[in-house]
């Protein structure tokens, strides 16, 4: 019996070994077979992790609410996966990140919001197609409303700081009306007509309980996975050196109250070109300053030998703290 088993066994072990060395050997002389073999150990694609709690400006999520868990895992799951952009956000906001950040808390407006002007543009200068522009992208009218100067040589939703204090003045008026940041991030997105029409026919008080457009019910999950990802970027592969992001450019300031008829000419003057000068100061919008009315503008410049790649690496490595209150990235060599 012994050796009839031990024949069974050795027999198996023949065939087992004739199988697989078939298939090695088909599969070496099979690129099709090759290619599938290293796909399948090599690329892999998980759900990403949602967390168990999650708040924006202080309020809770409903996070176990079955839809609301579904929404923030879609968007989770588009902006882990959208990794080129993705990447980007995290590089622009290492510059811009502090200079809203100090702005937001001098208007006591939650720090969340700085995520609203990366969703709204990538901190990018772009113009929508219905004419939204700048970082936090108002309209016209609306800039005008908040104070911001809109002219043909001169628009300041393109100046961060004025933008940025003009949105606070947005979001302080209408948490006034709502009561929560939520439903006041949920109007800067479709406007507080609308958001008043959704909670009145609905009888809702809460954004997580309205039934909405998709843009708009897709905003705030927006702001909660971007929040999330940045916050612990390596929970969601996300690996970045500090010499990856995109420091501040150390600047000095020149007070302006006259006209500039030539403003290639007056980066000339100052050490500087027109593209740098246009870079530093994207809301002056022509190739000259009209000022009749001689209002106090401020331009900025370049300080000296701030604008090449191994003196601004320098200038993260002495102001590195901000590293870590901008983004949560650890730093790897």
């Amino acid at each position: 019996m012994k050796k009839l088993l031990a024949a069974l066994v050795g027999l198996v072990g023949v065939v087992v070994a004739i199988v697989l060395f078939t298939y090695s050997s088909e599969t070496e002389k099979n690129p099709d077979k090759q290619y599938r073999k290293a796909f399948e150990r090599n690329y892999k694609i998980f759900s990403p992790k949602i967390p168990k709690s999650l708040s924006f400006a202080g309020e809770a999520v409903p996070i176990d609410t079955f839809y609301v868990r579904e929404s923030l895992d879609r968007e989770l799951s588009v902006n882990t996966y959208f990794h080129s952009s993705t990447l980007s956000l995290f590089k622009r906001a290492y510059r811009w990140f502090p200079v809203i950040e100090p702005i937001l808390e001098k208007n006591n407006i939650p720090n969340d919001f700085k995520y609203l002007a990366l969703i709204e543009s990538g901190f990018l200068n772009v113009e929508s197609p219905a004419g939204a522009a700048g970082f936090w992208q108002f309209l016209k009218p609306t800039a005008k409303e908040l104070g911001l100067e809109v002219t043909r040589t001169v628009d300041e939703r393109y100046h961060l700081e004025k933008a940025t204090k003009a949105a606070c003045e947005y979001f302080r008026k209408k948490y006034e009306h709502f009561g929560t940041w939520t439903l006041t991030a949920a109007a800067y997105n479709a406007g507080k007509r609308r958001i008043n029409d959704y909670m009145d026919y609905q009888m809702a008080g809460s954004y997580y309980d309205l039934y909405m457009n998709e843009e708009t019910s897709r905003y705030v999950y927006r702001i909660l996975a971007l929040k999330t990802i940045m916050e612990d970027p390596k929970e969601y592969g996300f690996y970045l050196r500090q010499k990856d992001l995109y420091p501040p450019i150390p600047t000095k300031k020149l007070p302006v109250d006259t006209g500039v008829s030539n403003l290639p000419a007056f980066a000339k003057k100052f050490g500087t070109n027109y593209r740098i000068l246009k870079e530093l100061n994207p809301w002056l919008r022509d190739k000259k300053l009209t000022n009749v009315t001689r209002k106090d503008y401020v331009i900025e410049i370049p300080v000296k030998d701030s604008v090449t790649y191994h003196n601004l690496i320098e200038q993260i490595n002495k102001k590195h703290h901000i590293f870590n209150e901008a983004i949560h990235v650890d730093q790897i060599d």
